[in-house]
């Protein structure tokens, strides 16, 4: 088959960013094919496990300075959330070297200026791509509180929250009685709040993804079952995908399969140091006593968010690689803090989940398009994919469409490395 005479984008990924590009480029009229190994909101997708928390302030990224000195006593300790399967560190250990460079002052400041475009209006560029579909019930605007057991330790913390100013968020401070008059059902031992107002959260990210998808598919995207093996080029340019099943002809392509892009971005010669930070949730089903918007616990770096199903709480950093199961370690630290820190909190039954976040060693995702190879890139959001997914694919449409949206792609160029 030759090359497809009208534009045609096969999207690879039914993950957030990739439906949300689809829906996009259908709505300025462009041809779309979705490509997945998984149906979109499936427990096997990324997209489908995270904490839900539309985080526009999440700014500031992990490398902060201090990190590397830090770094051996979080290891050791069984109760920070920090977890590493050693039998990987010899694998992970030139991305770890690069990530680590990171953790200084100009760095971090650089990254979270990078970031800030992508996140700020994050709940308004959730409500454009849902408003009208099955997806938008799945929204609610709400506050997103960081949680506290004292002023000292918010003031330990006082690094991130300047980076957080810097970007335009300033929290309200609730102290004393006033963090049990704002969430009743948090311990005694939690005396601070840091409330950021104009947040918002998902009541179900699987559900909500499947939703956008089902939204693509009305506006006459079409959806394949398949696994990418390998890209044709005519003229320097993409003019074919090579699946496992059928070959699909196109005008461009749009890389949005999270960490398993990495693979996909060496065929086209691109080698991104990206690594999976293997993220973990519990969700508690039929919660009751337990928070009424998401909350930050900074004791156990988890975030707890009420959900249609329960009480999903998400966090724990590991670092393990894509192949390795569940450890037990990150999960029974999850619940010894939830418990700790909403102590009337009951349930009926527990739901845990393993999933994979797409970590560049500099923080920053990567989009636009790779060279002039018509592949667009639009992976590597490391915790924050649900929140920019939406503005990640207006963006990657528009340089598809000409739409072009007013923001400054340089610090995501996908050759930067």
């Amino acid at each position: 088959m030759g090359p497809a005479a009208s534009p045609h984008v096969v999207v690879i990924g039914a993950g957030v960013v990739g439906v949300s590009t689809a829906i996009w480029l259908r709505r300025a009229g462009i041809s779309v094919t979705i490509v997945d190994r998984v149906e979109a909101g499936t427990s096997a997708s990324t997209s489908y496990g995270n904490a839900g928390v539309l985080a526009a302030c999440s700014v500031a990224p992990v490398t902060a300075p201090g990190l590397v000195r830090k770094s051996p006593r979080m290891l050791l300790n069984p109760d920070f959330p920090l977890f590493l399967r050693w039998s990987y560190l010899p694998k992970l250990t030139p991305w770890l070297l690069k990530y680590l460079s990171h953790a200084n002052d100009s760095d971090t400041r650089r990254i979270s200026e990078g970031l800030a475009p992508i996140l700020y209006d994050s709940p308004s560029q959730h409500d454009a791509l849902a408003k009208g579909t099955g997806a938008e019930d799945w929204l609610v605007h709400s506050d997103y509180s960081f949680v506290y057991p004292s002023r000292a330790a918010f003031e330990a913390d006082e690094y991130t929250w300047m980076i957080r100013r810097m970007a335009g968020f300033e929290p309200d401070i609730l102290e004393g009685d006033a963090v049990r008059e704002y969430e009743p059902n948090l311990s005694e031992d939690m005396q601070l709040l840091a409330v950021m107002h104009d947040h918002g959260f998902v009541r179900d990210p699987g559900r909500y993804v499947a939703a956008l998808a089902e939204e693509a598919g009305k506006l006459g995207a079409v959806f394949v079952q398949a696994e990418v093996k390998e890209f044709t080029f005519t003229d320097g340019r993409v003019t074919q995908v090579i699946t496992d099943g059928d070959d699909i002809d196109c005008t461009q392509v749009v890389l949005a399969t999270g960490v398993w892009s990495g693979s996909l971005a060496k065929k086209l010669g691109l080698a991104v140091p990206l690594e999976s930070e293997r993220g973990y949730h519990i969700v508690l089903q039929d919660a009751e006593n337990g928070p009424a918007t998401p909350m930050m616990v900074t004791t156990g770096k988890f975030v707890a968010t009420p959900m249609k199903a329960g009480l999903r709480c998400a966090g724990v950093v590991e670092f393990g690689g894509l192949e390795a199961g569940p450890s037990r370690a990150p999960l029974d630290l999850l619940r010894r803090t939830v418990a700790q820190t909403f102590p009337k909190l009951t349930f009926e039954k527990e739901e845990s989940w393993l999933g994979h976040r797409p970590a560049p060693s500099d923080s920053l995702p990567l989009i636009g398009e790779i060279g002039a190879s018509g592949v667009f890139a639009g992976f590597g959001h490391h915790h924050v994919g649900l929140t920019a997914g939406p503005k990640t694919g207006r963006i990657l449409a528009g340089l598809i469409s000409g739409d072009r949206q007013n923001i400054d792609l340089s610090a995501y160029d996908p050759q930067r490395f």
